[in-house]
Formats: structure tokens, C-alpha cells, sequence
């Protein structure tokens, strides 16, 4: 079993942002949440970290339903990377990193202190930030401190990872490290991403949201058709296979307009 939303529906501030909305992904798979803004990514990534009650549908973990769970207990299986994390304090990277312990922990501290430094070493480790484990927080560039806020997700030992936009304000260098770091991982990770490119490299499988509603699912080559994103984004695109046989998407300029006629592509072209 794993996180699981099944039907979700979420209104916020009176509007619906999250719309009947399943899904069920399969563990150890790096799925990408697509859409242009305001299609209910974030919106969805928060009902699926329990920080927001769906009003009807559910969201499960191995068959619980979520709010039935305690926050710890969510906290020890699922880890939440958000947009913009930030703080005053000038702190190591290491003390950044033990906040991810912090679930684990009783009411008197730690159960283990060995275990903790452990999994703190092990994040690090994966993030490739042990030679700057003592560093302050401040000296980091934006792509390290992503990638530390990804080692204290880690050493929260999660087995589900889900993160929003975490590409945003990064270079194209930190953008191909960090999303090649989270594939890699050996947990289940949900994505929530505005590049097409990005995800049909690095994703198992997508799912487009529009309006709040999920209108497509499935892997990025099944997926990401030139029909497909001019209905959802409203722009041209030709989508290929490049002859590393990795799917690309290549935006022509200007807005689609209503009156613009598609036709179908067939099989796309090989570049």
C-alpha cells in the first residue's frame, strides 16, 4: 500500500480548486502533478500531506484514511518539500537537516541519538552535502539549499515524498541535479512541475490537472501530445522523440487562439 487519494474534492475560499480527482501511485515511482497555474497542484499535494481535508473523497495511507492518523505518525511516512522555505536564523546545514528527526522523537527526545546522526549522515549523503554539512545556512546557493531541504525530508525516513515546484528559481544545472536526485531515491515522489521537458525526462508517469480536474494520466510519452497541451495551455507545441529516444516538447511562439485548428499529428517525428 501507499498514499492514495481516491474522488478528492476541495473548495477554498469558496472555490473549487480540487475536483474528483484519483490517484494511486506505485511505490518507488516519480510521478509529475502538470498544469498551468491555478489547475490545483498545490491545492492537491496539500490534501495529499494531510494538511488539508478534502470535502469529500479520500486520502489514505496503506488503507488508513489520513485524517484519522496522527501527525507524527503521517510525519514518519510522508515528507513535504514546499516552494519557499526559508529562515532568519543563520543555522548549519546539518542542524537544517536534524529537523527532519524531529517526528521520530518522543516526548522526552530522541529514542536514539545513534539513529538520528545516522540518518542525518545518510541524507546528506544522498544530497551530496556532507562537505557542507557545517555550513551556515546563508552561505548556500539557492540549487544547495533545495537540495537541503530535500536531506531533511530524507532524514525524516519517509517512504512518500512530495514536492511543489521545487525547480522554481533554480538554474538548469540545479533543475537537472535535483529532479535526477529525486528519481533516483528510494521513495514513491509526487511532483508538482511547470516544466513539460523536466517531467517527460525524470517521471514515471504524469497527470495534467485543469481547473482542478485531473484530464490526463499516464506515462509522459502517452501523455504529452501536441492536442493535449494546446487544449490545457493554449500554445503550439510539436512534441518529438530525440534519438536518444527521450520525448521533447518545443513551444512555437504566440497564443493559440480559439478559432485555431489542430491536426492530428499521427506518430511523432524523430529528431
Amino acid at each position: 500500500m501507499t498514499l492514495q487519494a481516491d474522488r478528492v474534492v476541495w473548495h477554498r475560499g469558496g472555490a473549487l480548486v480540487v475536483d474528483e480527482v484519483t490517484l494511486s501511485p506505485a511505490p518507488g515511482t516519480t510521478i509529475g502533478l502538470l498544469g498551468p497555474n491555478g489547475s490545483g497542484k498545490s491545492s492537491l499535494l496539500r490534501l495529499l500531506s494531510g494538511t488539508a481535508r478534502p470535502d469529500s473523497g479520500v486520502v489514505t495511507l496503506d488503507g488508513a484514511e489520513l485524517s484519522s492518523l496522527a501527525r507524527r505518525d503521517i510525519a514518519r511516512a510522508v515528507a513535504v518539500v514546499s516552494q519557499h522555505a526559508d529562515t532568519d536564523v543563520d543555522i548549519r546545514v546539518r542542524d537544517v537537516v536534524r529537523l527532519g528527526r524531529i517526528p521520530h522523537r518522543g516526548a522526552f527526545g530522541s529514542a536514539s541519538a545513534t539513529r538520528d546522526e545516522t540518518a542525518v549522515a545518510e541524507a546528506l549523503r544522498h544530497t551530496g552535502l556532507t562537505a557542507k554539512a557545517d555550513q551556515h545556512w546563508h552561505t548556500l546557493s539557492g540549487g544547495e539549499r533545495q537540495r537541503a531541504h530535500i536531506a531533511r525530508a530524507l532524514a525524516q525516513e519517509p517512504r512518500e515524498l512530495l514536492l511543489d515546484e521545487p525547480t522554481n528559481h533554480l538554474d538548469i544545472r540545479h533543475q537537472l541535479e535535483l529532479l535526477s536526485l529525486v528519481s533516483r531515491l528510494p521513495v514513491t515522489s509526487v511532483i508538482a512541475l511547470h516544466d513539460l521537458n523536466l517531467a517527460a525526462t525524470f517521471c514515471d508517469e504524469v497527470i495534467v490537472l485543469e481547473r482542478g480536474r485531473a484530464v490526463a494520466g499516464g506515462p509522459p510519452r502517452e501523455v504529452l501530445t501536441a492536442e493535449l497541451i494546446a487544449r490545457v495551455y493554449g500554445v503550439r507545441a510539436q512534441v518529438g522523440v530525440t534519438g536518444r529516444g527521450r520525448l521533447t516538447v518545443l513551444f512555437e511562439p504566440g497564443r493559440l487562439e480559439e478559432s485555431d485548428e489542430l491536426t492530428p499529428d499521427g506518430a511523432p517525428p524523430v529528431w
